[in-house]
């Protein structure tokens, strides 16, 4: 195609896709591998904390020492995710996606040696299971970082959005089927070591699937014009590149925010709702109502960004709307029998808040190219836990006690239960706060879009897309 030919298409189709570009059918493959590692991987964390009590009882340790297994994600996410953002950069999607699936594999099996009675290792059971969760935990950012990786090398423009949104949701899908799955495998304390068993099964499956079915670090030819140089800036100068643009550095603050809030939000929602009389079982359904239509907002998103490339738009609306919600759920929260009303606001917070998250990975990248996607959603990601581990700690600080209440659900200590009114109601307004800094202050240009659309680049990237490469 000739220059002006490509021009005249380019003015047609604005930032639509070049229509000679090639796609790989073996892209989906590769979406499910990922998809089935994050899965995999978020059962794994939080396989003991809806049954932390039998699990306690089991090993015959205290509930502190359970509640360290899912803890230790967190700690070993924030130093080992500026490594991860440099192995998926540096190494590639296919070493990292195969190194991510050893790792989690690894660790599941070796949580497995805990509950083996023949090999004598009572005295040592706790410490098979944490050197198993620490391995898990490793793998952790390797797979969260590699959704935007994927779309950017596999999948072409108008499905990125959509192919990031699905391995990205998986996770929460994942961290879904742990709360459903563990009480049900696990009546008893005896029946932890089936519990363990099953959960290893979808971690080996991934690993055997990702060492034997993944042969490429790239598709033969690029399926859009920016994938045809896969090749990001080195590591240290990405990084360098981040911490001068202003509109990531926003993004990262507000979306590491969000992301740190919703991480509150599913840990203490149980505390949350128990002072004013909600039952445990309450709690585990708004729980599972935030989460599942978290996912089917993110799905609903995901279309309609890969149609429209309204992220800037979409993100702001959905922030907006995910405030709102928090602030209902912040005054809902605190009236006894309210059950209808808090499960919708639950619905809500979750629907518009999981749907900003596969598209503001998405605009971290757009809006940093040409820093790897790696680097640009891995400081996203550090930058939340270190916010989640900050409003962890002070929600908790800002927690009252209160008197014995005949109402309260709560399994209440010396001191009686704790009111959790003016933590709801920090957390609202910070959600607040962040929603409306990020409209007033967030704007940038698609830079990858643009570059695709550059002429130059496009005849560039015609040239290397309509050579014949036969379907592996």
């Amino acid at each position: 195609m000739e220059g002006s030919e490509a021009a005249s298409l380019l003015g047609e189709r604005g930032l639509g896709r070049p229509a000679q570009f090639k796609t790989y059918r073996r892209r989906w493959f590769l979406l499910a591998v990922v998809s089935l590692l994050n899965c995999s991987n978020a059962m794994l964390w939080l396989t003991f904390a809806p049954v932390a009590d039998k699990a306690a009882a089991y090993f015959h340790i205290s509930l502190e020492m359970v509640n360290w297994l899912s803890i230790v994600y967190l700690l070993t996410s924030i130093p080992f995710g500026l490594v991860a953002t440099w192995v998926l950069d540096s190494v590639g999607l296919r070493y990292t996606v195969i190194l991510s699936a050893w790792l989690n594999m690894t660790g599941s099996v070796i949580r497995i040696f805990s509950v083996l009675k023949f090999l004598g290792l009572d005295s040592q059971s706790y410490w098979y299971l944490f050197t198993g969760q620490c391995l898990c935990a490793l793998a952790q950012p390797l797979i969260i970082f590699s959704p935007t990786k994927l779309a950017a090398l596999w999948f072409p423009d108008h499905q990125r959005a959509t192919a990031n949104m699905i391995a990205s949701m998986s996770n929460p899908l994942g961290i879904l089927i742990a709360n459903v799955l563990s009480p049900a495998l696990v009546p008893e304390g005896k029946h932890i070591p089936l519990m363990l068993g099953v959960y290893a099964i979808p971690a080996v499956t991934a690993c055997a699937v990702a060492t034997v079915g993944i042969h490429e670090k790239v598709p033969p030819t690029p399926p859009s014009a920016s994938a045809t140089n896969s090749s990001s800036q080195p590591f240290l100068m990405g990084l360098k590149m981040l911490l001068r643009n202003k509109p990531y550095i926003i993004l990262a603050v507000c979306f590491g925010g969000g992301i740190g809030m919703f991480t509150c939000f599913s840990a203490l929602l149980e505390q949350i709702l128990c002072e004013k009389g909600y039952s445990n079982e309450f709690a585990g359904l708004n729980g599972a109502l935030f989460t599942v239509c978290g996912l089917f907002g993110a799905f609903l998103l995901g279309l309609y960004v890969d149609r429209t490339r309204k992220f800037i738009e979409s993100t702001k609306i959905c922030f907006c709307l995910s405030a709102l919600a928090s602030i209902m759920f912040a005054v809902t929260s605190r009236f006894r029998r309210r059950a209808i009303t808090l499960s919708i606001t639950s619905s809500l917070f979750g629907f518009f808040g999981f749907a900003i998250y596969p598209i503001a990975m998405e605009l971290a990248v757009e809006c940093s190219y040409p820093v790897g996607e790696g680097t640009s959603t891995g400081l996203i990601f550090v930058a939340s836990q270190i916010e989640g581990v900050i409003l962890m700690i002070l929600l908790q600080a800002l927690t009252v006690h209160v008197s014995e209440d005949p109402s309260s659900t709560c399994a209440l200590d010396q001191d009686g239960a704790l009111d959790w009114t003016t933590p709801v109601l920090v957390l609202a307004g910070l959600c607040s706060a962040m929603a409306c800094f990020y409209v007033i202050f967030f704007h940038t240009d698609y830079k990858r879009l643009h570059a695709e659309t550059n002429s130059g680049d496009l005849v560039k990237a015609e040239d290397t897309a309509t050579a014949t490469v036969p379907e592996a």
